[in-house]
């Protein structure tokens, strides 16, 4: 039946009804909220009307909260109860509705104030969102709301016959019919989700009384073994035209049947027939699966009957079986390659081991595509997987009975070769498969050059265990990547003392780092005009408790492999901002921060706390930052480097000429001063371009405002051309000394270098107070070395 005024069906039209009534605290607190906005509308204005609405407002908020209530608690059965509630709701509503259409036509028109036309659009906005959520099951309600609603709004703009206001009233006339149309599209997906609903429920009890009777083919035995019942499903599975046709016949009948029409083996047979007769004669639960000869399987249960009945079931369970091969072979083997994956190859290879003469040696190679990466970011993964598949083939050409191959994940390879003479025999037939993986491949119109680097191992089958076969081939891979890739190495003993040594020094360097244990040494800044130490570079040391002294080139790289790098700055910037805080005012610091310290703010945070935390000054900080951080996340660099800049201190570019230079750092940066590396200075006594590149950087910095220091200065006759013509602000290098401790720059922090007199003579621009403090010390060369 269908309520004719809504040209729904009754019980939907109720259920639309009773949606009404739901959720009445929302009304409650919507009524508060209304009467709170109106009365500080009357506090802003002092107008009563608005005390009047804030009133009005609560009164219908709490009025229609107590009409939901008994709406909720009335049984709502039939249509006729639907209308009669439906009214009600009605009424309430358009009255509620009403009051706040008239409050925000006041607030506009009659008695206009800033907030309290703020405070009614507001209103009237909030109100109107809930329209199609709370009203979608009463058309009429949406409709009177959203009149009763925007139109006093529109209208008391329109009415103030201002151009923008005139524009904007008329701008919100069509909302109501937006309002509408939502509520319709609402109303409507519900509706057809609820006769969508109801027809599925009709389609599943159909499908349930469809299961309900037997779904594969079904046969009874009596005790004599002769078929007595039987379903459609097994007559046509067995071939026979009608259920019927089977009275009678034993199961060895219903076998040879499948025998005589090829469809079964004779094999298979008397297989079946042993157990399944079996089976019932002794009234136990069995399974038989059978595979005929045209490739479709039947799984046969027998099963213990009622009444000394035997029940015997079976089934075509083809497409299950083909599924369950599906399943194992990608289980076992690469869904791209096809060919075997980690774990089936590792099975397989244990296998084959654990087989044969034990005495025979047995070899395991690895495989790796160099710069794999690029063509997936470059070409994209569709590309990155036909490269694969194409290595893929190239190797399987090479597969055998005692050589199997496996994509060991990604773009690595596995090869295992069951029996080798020798070494020797082994490097010749890997030299053949590594060659025939060379050259190029067309992918998708593309011209992709294979590239690969490989790691093997070769030991005796009785010796062998695959885990640690791929560990040690992993580490000649290493060893290939290392010397520039596109090579194959063998396995050496000294691989894996190697790997362990360094696996033994990661740990060493965590627990240092952990307990502390590095120190901080300074190597001196000269000031270039008066040859005294303006600023020290802090530098990290380690001292192994057995090893010695670590070189930095070994363990920072190894701090940055293992996310250790930013601790060690942090100790070294702590330690050098509290020495530093010790040393005389003219005496600044340098600290270098890495890439990985400038992947968050709390770089910034870092700096500030070693400041406050010390006392040291900020401008006598200097922090440096190198070309590489600058190219990781040179935006974030950016704004971490001005963040910084703000704290006071200085910022250096270190190792400038070394990495990706750029010029446009040194204006695009807030940097005081570049560093130029000393690879400049190696031959810059001979060279003279690379005198006047030297000199044409060092020009460039400074008249872009910044500070210069050249690094690496060894030798006298490279610090003289420096004070001849390069002529930097600063040098720093192994001629001014090692690196000192904190007391030992305290010591040399009023002393000149004995050298200064001659380098500025020889520039002519020799600075008088430079004359007269190179007199208070004269100590030769070597002993200025020797306090260092």
């Amino acid at each position: 039946m269908k309520n004719s005024k809504n040209s729904i069906p009754e019980d939907v039209y109720v259920g639309f009804v009773r949606s009404l009534f739901n959720e009445p605290t929302i009304l409650l607190v919507g009524g508060a909220s209304h009467c709170l906005i109106a009365y500080l509308a009357y506090l802003s204005s002092n107008e009563p009307v608005y005390l009047g609405f804030a009133f009005a407002l609560l009164v219908a908020g709490v009025l229609r909260y107590l009409g939901i209530i008994k709406g909720r608690a009335a049984n709502i059965e039939t249509a006729k109860d639907a209308e009669k509630w439906e009214l009600n709701y009605l009424i309430w509503g358009f009255l509620q509705a009403l009051i706040m259409g008239l409050f925000c036509f006041v607030a506009i028109y009659l008695k206009p104030d800033v907030f309290a036309e703020i405070a009614s659009i507001a209103v009237v906005t909030g109100s109107t969102i809930t329209i199609v959520g709370r009203n979608y099951g009463s058309r009429t309600m949406v409709l009177l709301q959203a009149l009763v609603v925007v139109l006093p709004m529109a209208l008391g703009m329109i009415l103030k016959f201002e151009i923008e206001y005139v524009i904007l009233g008329l701008y919100l006339i069509p909302f109501i019919f937006v309002l509408k149309k939502m509520s319709d599209s609402v109303r409507t997906v519900l509706f057809d989700a609820i006769i969508q609903g109801r027809r599925s429920r009709n389609l599943a009890q159909r499908f349930d009384r469809a299961l309900n009777t037997m779904p594969h083919g079904l046969v009874m035995f009596n005790p004599q073994e002769r078929v007595v019942v039987s379903n459609a499903q097994a007559a046509e599975m067995l071939g026979f035209k009608s259920a019927e046709a089977l009275f009678g016949r034993t199961l060895k009948a219903l076998l040879m049947r499948g025998v005589a029409s090829g469809l079964l083996t004779q094999r298979d047979y008397a297989y079946a027939e042993e157990h399944l007769s079996r089976a019932l004669r002794e009234g136990r639960d069995r399974k038989v699966m059978l595979r005929m000869t045209n490739g479709r399987h039947f799984e046969f249960s027998a099963r213990e009957g009622r009444e000394e009945l035997g029940v015997l079931t079976f089934e075509d369970v083809t497409s299950r079986v083909e599924a369950e091969d599906k399943i194992r072979f990608m289980a076992r083997y690469d869904s791209l390659t096809s060919l075997p994956n980690r774990a089936y190859f590792h099975e397989k290879v244990t296998e084959a081991m654990a087989g044969g003469d034990q005495t025979r040696l047995c070899a395991l190679a690895v495989l790796d595509l160099d710069d794999f990466k690029s063509v997936n970011d470059t070409l994209g993964h569709p590309v990155g997987d036909g490269l694969i598949y194409a290595v893929a083939e190239r190797l399987s050409a090479f597969a055998s009975l005692d050589i199997r191959i496996s994509r060991f994940g990604g773009d690595e390879f596995m090869i295992f070769f069951n029996d080798v003479e020798d070494e020797q025999a082994f490097s010749e037939t890997f030299d053949r498969i590594f060659a025939g993986l060379q050259g190029e491949v067309d992918i998708a119109g593309h011209a992709v050059r294979i590239q690969t680097s490989g790691g093997a191992v070769v030991v005796p089958v009785s010796n062998g265990d695959v885990d640690a076969m791929i560990v040690k081939a992993d580490l000649a891979l290493y060893k290939a990547k290392e010397l520039g890739k596109n090579v194959w190495s063998l396995f050496e003993t000294e691989m894996d003392v190697a790997f362990r040594n360094r696996q033994i020094m990661k740990a060493d360097l965590r627990s240092a780092v952990e307990a502390g244990n590095l120190r901080v040494v300074y190597q001196p800044i000269v000031d270039m005009h008066t040859m005294r130490i303006a600023s020290c570079e802090a530098l990290c040391r380690w001292d192994h408790p057995d090893l010695g002294l670590v070189s930095p080139a070994i363990f920072i790289p190894l701090a940055e492999e293992m996310g250790l790098i930013s601790q060690i700055s942090t100790i070294v910037l702590k330690s050098a901002c509290r020495e530093c805080a010790r040393w005389p005012m003219h005496i600044g610091i340098s600290v270098n921060l890495s890439a990985k310290d400038f992947h968050s703010e709390e770089v910034v945070a870092k700096v500030r706390d070693a400041l406050a935390v010390s006392g040291l000054a900020p401008e006598r900080l200097e922090i440096e930052v190198t070309e590489t951080a600058l190219l990781t996340n040179s935006a974030n660099t950016i704004t971490y480097l001005k963040a910084l800049k703000a704290l006071g201190i200085r910022i250096a570019l270190d190792d400038f000429g070394t990495g990706y230079s750029s010029l446009s750092y040194l204006h695009t940066l807030p940097l005081d001063k570049v560093k130029i590396d000393g690879s400049f200075l190696v031959d810059v006594t001979e060279n003279e371009r690379s005198h006047r590149l030297l000199k044409g950087v060092a020009t460039l910095s400074r008249d872009l405002g910044m500070a210069v220091t050249v690094e690496g200065v060894e030798r006298f006759d490279q610090l003289k051309i420096l004070s001849q013509s390069v002529r930097p602000d600063f040098v720093q290098g192994f001629l001014f000394g090692s690196a000192l401790t904190s007391s030992g720059i305290e010591t040399m922090s009023a002393k000149t270098w004995v050298f200064a007199e001659e380098a500025a003579s020889a520039s002519g621009e020799a600075d008088s107070e430079v004359g007269q403090r190179g007199t208070r010390w004269r100590e030769p060369l070597g002993r200025t070395r020797t306090s260092v």
